[in-house]
């Protein structure tokens, strides 16, 4: 059976889209071919390295990509995890579903390292949250 293909869609490709990446790719990529990109890619920010390696994933050799890369590629789902990602995102040849999951962007977020900190991990449980009503979603088909 082919893998079904999944993109994930941010503005910079530098934290939601990448732990949305790393988290799918470790509990179901044997199901999916999974990748990420950006509207508009400014590299891995090292809070979204810090943690997904807290949860036993290592995205430190990931890399923002732009989106361009993927424009004529098929995918079965494209997932924009940003609003501003969402309005400019273009239509995929032969893309199955199109999905917005909007979660607030922890890169842009203020204060002490520690506060930063607990705004990528609330994140990235919001984005296994998710990933995991889609898997049980996707194991009834």
């Amino acid at each position: 059976m082919a893998s079904r293909r999944v993109l994930f869609v941010c503005t910079g490709n530098s934290a939601r889209s990448q732990m949305a990446e790393g988290l799918l790719r470790q509990s179901a990529g044997d199901r999916f071919e999974v990748a990420s990109a950006g509207t508009n890619p400014h590299g891995l920010h090292p809070l979204a390295v810090q943690v997904m390696r807290e949860v036993g994933i290592d995205i430190s050799q990931h890399q923002s990509k732009s989106l361009d890369l993927f424009l004529d590629l098929p995918f079965n789902w494209v997932i924009t995890v940003c609003d501003r990602a969402k309005e400019s995102c273009p239509i995929f040849p032969g893309a199955a579903t199109r999905v917005h999951w909007s979660f607030d962007d922890p890169a842009s977020a203020e204060g002490t390292e520690v506060e930063r900190t607990a705004v990528f991990r609330r994140v990235r449980d919001e984005i296994q949250h998710r990933l995991r009503l889609f898997l049980a979603t996707q194991e009834r088909r």
